[in-house]
């Protein structure tokens, strides 16, 4: 009997001491960023709550990510490009330039039968809406997002530049532009506009497309269809930029790195949405043939 009544005044100061840290965890003040965690201890019926610190939000890697999944959206392409498209709808009507993109879909569309000339800028603006609907977001744009994607075209571009002047170094070639008057820089950089708008439109949102969805039905997996769809798709844009009648002549370090472009637009097309694959490619033929 004695030994019990010992082993039970044992337990009561056991109990008694697990009570009070209990307590006193329970009356510490508990952080507006603490998350409650239920310790289990052997020979207790309830677990006793601990608080762990949880780290706290980062406003500005919030805004990166929104920034990153917003921009790529078909609609904050298009809402990019208008001004761009409108620009060179009318340095076409008042200058008579035209991108060869822009020449080769239009006579497609005449032997189609249908001739009217704002009818490609309007099936742009079409596709993208189409393609917005099918992403099921919001019809809506942040604000001061167009002007973070005109800043991260401009980086790119830089980027780009980069890898032409790195070219020039290991592979001699590199042809300095011309002096032009101020009417043909004018109408030089509204056709540039054109290029990143169309020639984005023709090799990367089409071909690229279809390449790609034509290699996964012919049982490729889409990792090994992607690439070689980027692949074959940058040799026909290296390669277009030499046919026809208003084509430069064909050299290698030219056609090089139009394939080296090729693949660095489509990965931008791929990861970074149409508006941003547009706007960096107007601005990099900017960049380098009238700046």
């Amino acid at each position: 009997m004695k030994f019990k009544r010992g082993v039970t005044a044992s337990r009561r100061k056991g109990d008694k001491a697990v009570g009070s840290e209990r307590s006193a965890l329970r009356k510490a003040t508990v952080p507006a960023t603490a998350k409650h965690v239920l310790l289990h201890v052997p020979n207790l019926k309830s677990p006793i709550p601990v608080t762990t610190e949880t780290p706290r939000p980062n406003p500005f890697a919030r805004l990166a990510e929104g920034y990153w999944a917003e921009s790529r959206l078909p609609l904050a392409g298009l809402v990019f490009i208008t001004p761009l498209l409108i620009t060179y709808e009318m340095g076409v009507q008042v200058f008579g330039v035209q991108n060869g993109a822009d020449a080769w879909m239009r006579k497609l569309l005449d032997l189609m039968g249908f001739s009217q000339h704002f009818l490609l800028p309007i099936l742009i603006v079409c596709i993208l809406l189409g393609w917005h609907y099918l992403t099921r977001r919001p019809w809506r744009i942040s604000r001061g997002l167009l002007w973070g994607m005109a800043g991260e075209c401009i980086l790119l571009a830089l980027c780009l530049r980069m890898l032409y002047q790195l070219q020039s170094v290991v592979l001699a070639g590199a042809v300095e532009p011309g002096v032009m008057s101020v009417g043909e820089t004018i109408g030089t950089a509204i056709g540039y506009l054109g290029a990143g708008i169309y020639e984005e439109l023709l090799f990367r949102l089409i071909l690229l497309s279809v390449v790609a969805w034509g290699l996964r039905r012919a049982g490729m997996t889409p990792r090994k269809s992607t690439i070689i769809a980027v692949l074959l798709t940058s040799l026909v844009f290296s390669a277009a930029h030499y046919v026809g009648s208003h084509g430069d002549s064909l050299e290698w370090f030219g056609f090089v790195f139009r394939f080296l472009a090729g693949v660095f637009f489509s990965i931008l097309f791929i990861c970074r949405g149409f508006g941003i694959a547009a706007g960096m490619h107007a601005g990099y033929d900017i960049l380098v043939g009238v700046l």
